[in-house]
């Protein structure tokens, strides 16, 4: 593609954007559809954001969105008025610092994956096969989303049971040997699996998890043709590593960064002059990332420069304007197949006055 054609695709992304913006905040707001929280919070604003937000960058107008606001009910404060008869899911995020955030859903998860579905290879993630889903289970939308990616591949998925709070727990006590063998519990089930069942040929897991699952069985040998593979502690040099010597080079690595809030961010397609960067393009206009200064949490930082992830996610379902994020990141520019920014080498936010402990993350 040439740089004119990038910036045609840009300049029609950002238009697709703003255009979005103003659908959901229309959506939002209005008393016929939205939900119970942002028509209470308009009554605060001095201003209609259905007529004053005209673009994505308007958004600022409404502030931060906080973290608080998340925890604790009621939560069908948060459930639009126009989906007030579906049957609704609430999935949990944080719960190792505090009270969880809860986040409704109602279609949203099965929407997110169907799009990153679109985005696999039908050669490495064959359909019709088979997956095991190796990752946290119970209240995190991750393993009824990994499902449904499978059942709409035209697999089945098959889960183990995690609880990652446990491992985070241990760690915090100081009792090692403890989350190592619970780690331990939790590789025998996926070994299990993969021993029981030969249709098995996608793999979703997390980098502690993907290494020490590979310890214990080659998957080459094993028929495992794809892992999707997410976590906040991947690094180039991890990412090197499952590429060349865990998948033996014969195995489709995709790497990830999603949340219960955002979504699903997809990696840029691999190129090896980007020296393994995991380089994630958020689900725009679903969703956006922006790379902001510590300190001036309202500027955006140049291009190679780090600052903290900063999310907005424009669904009819969710509405959620500049969350700061857990998460710290270098800036990326837009690329030919995501004609957006996009953000490298995730990791967890070094300002944070309470350290993040990752677990089997």
């Amino acid at each position: 593609m040439t740089d004119r054609n990038l910036t045609t695709h840009i300049a029609a992304a950002k238009s697709r954007l703003d255009e979005h913006t103003r659908e959901i905040v229309a959506w939002h707001f209005d008393p016929a559809s939205g939900c119970p929280f942002w028509l209470e919070r308009a009554k605060t604003l001095g201003f209609d954001p259905r007529k004053e937000i005209q673009k994505y960058e308007d958004l600022d107008r409404l502030g931060n969105f906080q973290d608080e606001w998340l925890r604790g009910g009621p939560v069908r404060r948060w459930v639009p008025k126009a989906f007030a008869h579906k049957p609704t899911y609430v999935f949990e995020t944080g719960g190792s610092t505090g009270v969880p955030k809860s986040r409704i859903n109602c279609e949203d998860f099965r929407i997110d994956y169907e799009m990153f579905s679109e985005t696999l290879d039908d050669a490495t993630f064959p359909k019709g096969s088979d997956w095991l889903m190796l990752g946290p289970s119970g209240p995190r939308r991750l393993r009824l989303a990994v499902e449904h990616l499978a059942q709409h591949r035209g697999g089945i998925a098959f889960c183990v049971d995690m609880d990652p709070r446990w491992v985070v727990k241990l760690i915090k006590k100081g009792r090692p040997g403890d989350m190592h063998e619970y780690k331990d519990h939790v590789i025998e089930q996926g070994l299990t699996i993969l021993r029981a069942h030969e249709n098995v040929r996608c793999l979703f897991t997390t980098p502690k998890l993907l290494e020490a699952l590979c310890e214990k069985i080659s998957l080459v040998k094993a028929g495992i043709r794809g892992v999707f593979c997410g976590g906040t502690s991947m690094t180039p040099q991890f990412h090197k590593f499952a590429r060349e010597e865990l998948l033996e080079g014969k195995i489709d690595f995709v790497p990830t960064y999603g949340n219960t809030l955002m979504g699903l961010a997809t990696h840029k397609p691999f190129d090896p002059a980007d020296n393994y960067d995991i380089i994630y393009h958020p689900p725009q206009p679903r969703a956006a990332v922006e790379v902001v200064d510590f300190e001036t949490q309202s500027r955006i930082v140049g291009y190679g420069e780090w600052g903290r992830a900063r999310l907005t996610t424009l669904t009819k379902e969710f509405f959620m304007p500049r969350f700061l994020e857990r998460d710290e990141c270098k800036r990326t520019p837009p690329c030919p197949k995501y004609p957006w920014d996009g953000c490298a080498n995730v990791r967890p936010y070094s300002g944070m006055q309470q350290a993040v402990v990752e677990g089997v993350y």
